[in-house]
């Protein structure tokens, strides 16, 4: 996984890297996290809701929808500490990073419209431009053998 610099590219290995690069951006960063459970449709067969219950298959359901600056957040386990307070089971948080070109960070509307097409992109599958990762922090590559 890649996070851009205007003229560097930098590996995101970890979520401390996510941080760091966000820290690392000429312009003022927030970090918008989408959490997802997994879940079977209400149509699924018992075969497939068999499979779930092992911990197979499903699909990913956007639960949760938070945005922080890079200043706002230390580690991985405050986000799942923070998280875990709002009673929602999660399995992978989607994280994207929105830039303002002024010395402002973005409103809420620009918050607001990235949340519904991270939330679209869930929804779809569409989810190649995001970094995901599991509860423990670990990044999870989609598609990968």
């Amino acid at each position: 996984m890649k996070a851009f610099a205007r003229a560097a590219v930098m590996d995101i290995t970890c979520f401390d890297d996510l941080l760091q690069a966000a820290r690392l951006q000429p312009e003022p960063q927030r970090l918008l996290f989408v959490f997802a459970a997994s879940t079977v449709p209400d149509d699924a067969t018992p075969e497939q809701k068999a499979s779930h219950a092992r911990g197979e298959g499903g699909e990913l359901t956007p639960i949760l929808c938070v945005d922080k600056t890079p200043g706002e957040l230390d580690t991985f386990a405050a986000l799942v500490e923070e998280s875990r307070r709002t009673g929602q089971d999660w399995q992978v948080v989607f994280v994207a990073a929105i830039a303002d070109q002024s010395a402002y960070l973005p409103d809420n509307k620009d918050v607001d419209q990235a949340f519904q097409r991270m939330t679209q992109m869930i929804k779809y599958g569409t989810i190649g431009s995001m970094l995901a990762f599991d509860r423990g922090g670990e990044p999870i590559v989609f598609g990968a053998a």
